[in-house]
């Protein structure tokens, strides 16, 4: 039997606490802790989504988490809410997860709600197979506990729904969004500990210049264990990181950052499930560049710049290079020919002549493995005289290094096509040439065992060393052996696809692309 109740009551009171919650939470730390971070030359939490998403895209996950103090009677008296946020937003057009600590309050160390949500943004990125773009700015743990805790608030927080097991669910999902979405993260402030760890658990990241450090452990930390006293900027700015390799790229400041992490994104599938877009800008296929024809010198001992044969080859202004401070000697970056995404590996004869040291090798098999990730073809443009030698090479195991690279390359199912620009020398070419992939050469082009240098340094010692000029008959052999290194024969005995005029490179690559396009569809069926 139905009991009717002649007085309608409203839900009103309940919708008003739910409306002055939300607005609590939308004012964060407060007014004074908002300005102190304005004053350092950060922005918030709130302001980095709203500078990234496109206009209106944010919607919002988990607007109400947080702590309620309540009086004795169990009314609320006063909201916290977490310190991260999270949501759905669309950035250039496409929709991705968007999440960050938010620095005003505890210094982003994590509030019991805060470090749910940022677990729920990793498995979020994973249930919709949507990019992941995280904001960092703060410490870990904390020895004080649960003791900045409000009045009122449970001591464990339910789950979120559909939460694995939790200590499992913390670096699982790290883990798992790697090699299911594309994740790009922004050091913005001090990233110390645990955000640190996620900070690299990216197949991007950027620190800004002036406001960022990286951090295992800050500065008392540090000198309470091992006695250095060190600033933030000394144990992990932007000139320690650049070259660690701990973030692939350094921005001027937030905005720059973000417009990196756009451009990013642009070049990339939401997911593995897809192949990358096709973004035509409008630059020709059949481009020739006469540059080309005489950009690679002569004379063997001088240096040419392999970033402007990059610019020439891949449509104009699209190269975005990544991790270019650490491991030189190895070009890596993102491009587009004929609108269609492509990694690009690279040799730099300006360091170390372009040979493959231990970082550059690090540097070389993580962005071969992220291309072969994101179903991207590789544009190989070779110039490798071996690996790097001498007693720091051994120090670094340059060797052990060098084979990881090689052995990530030969595992790779993505089309590759190599263009050998100058030297292609010793074991660490193989590198530069994924399986059954298309090699085209330059008549510049030299390749054996070693270097002509070292190849006559070795085999002819005694006979330069007995010369009446060492340096002289040195060189003398030096002149005639680089005589007999023609390209010519590699051609005539099918040892290379074709021998090219440099200037139609552009169009063979072009070419090359559109006969992969039925490899790259069978990737994603």
């Amino acid at each position: 039997m139905t009991i009717y109740n002649p007085r309608p009551m409203s839900w009103q009171p309940e919708v008003d606490e739910i409306e002055r919650r939300r607005r609590l939470a939308l004012a964060m730390g407060g007014d004074e802790a908002i300005a102190k971070q304005h004053e350092r030359g950060r922005l918030t939490v709130r302001e980095r989504i709203e500078g990234i998403a496109d206009p209106g895209s944010f919607i919002e996950e988990g607007r109400q988490a947080g702590a309620a103090e309540v009086d004795e009677e169990g009314r609320v008296v006063a909201f916290t809410p977490a310190n991260y946020v999270v949501g759905f937003a669309d950035v250039g057009g496409g929709r991705v997860i968007v999440a960050g600590e938010d620095f005003t309050q505890a210094g982003g160390s994590p509030s019991p709600a805060g470090l749910r949500k940022s677990i729920y943004s990793e498995e979020l990125a994973l249930k919709y197979r949507l990019p992941l773009v995280r904001f960092l700015e703060g410490g870990g743990g904390s020895v004080r506990g649960s003791a900045g805790r409000q009045k009122g608030a449970p001591k464990k927080p339910p789950r979120p729904m559909g939460e694995p097991v939790y200590s499992r669910a913390r670096f699982w999902s790290i883990a798992e969004i790697l090699r299911t979405v594309p994740v790009a993260s922004i050091g913005v402030g001090a990233v110390a500990g645990f955000p640190a760890a996620r900070l690299v658990a990216s197949h991007f990241s950027v620190m800004t210049r002036h406001t960022a450090q990286i951090l295992i452990g800050g500065p008392a930390l540090v000198e309470r264990a091992l006695g250095e006293k060190k600033t933030k900027d000394e144990l992990g700015g932007w000139e320690v990181h650049s070259r660690s390799g701990v973030v692939d790229n350094v921005a001027e400041d937030e905005d720059d950052a973000m417009e990196q992490v756009r451009r990013f994104l642009s070049y990339l599938p939401p997911n593995v499930d897809t192949l990358p877009p096709r973004r035509s800008v409008g630059d020709p296929a059949e481009r020739r560049e006469e540059r080309l024809l005489s950009i690679v010198p002569r004379d063997r001992r001088f240096l040419y710049d392999m970033r402007e044969v990059i610019s020439l080859v891949v449509d104009r202004d699209s190269f975005f290079e990544m991790t270019a401070g650490y491991g030189p000697s190895q070009v890596t970056g993102l491009a587009r020919v004929d609108g269609r995404s492509v990694g690009v590996v690279a040799n730099d004869c300006k360091h170390i002549g372009g040979a493959m040291d231990a970082a550059g090798a690090q540097k070389f098999r993580r962005f071969v493995e992220f291309c072969e990730t994101f179903h991207l073809p590789i544009l190989s443009l070779v110039d490798e005289p071996g690996f790097m030698i001498g007693s720091a090479s051994e120090a670094s195991g340059t060797i052990r290094y060098g084979m990881e690279a090689i052995a990530a390359t030969v595992r790779t199912t993505v089309p590759w096509c190599a263009v050998q620009i100058r030297k292609s020398y010793g074991v660490a070419a193989a590198a530069h040439y994924g399986p059954g992939g298309r090699v085209l050469i330059w008549p510049s082009a030299e390749s054996g065992a070693l270097p002509i240098e070292g190849g006559v340094a070795v085999a002819f010692r005694r006979e330069i060393a007995a010369a009446p000029d060492p340096d002289k008959k040195r060189a003398e052999l030096e002149a005639e052996f680089a005589k007999r290194r023609t390209p010519f024969p590699r051609a005539e005995g099918f040892s290379v696809h074709d021998l090219i005029d440099p200037r139609t490179t552009r169009s063979e690559v072009v070419k090359w692309l559109k006969l992969s396009e039925p490899l790259l569809a069978s990737r994603v069926r």
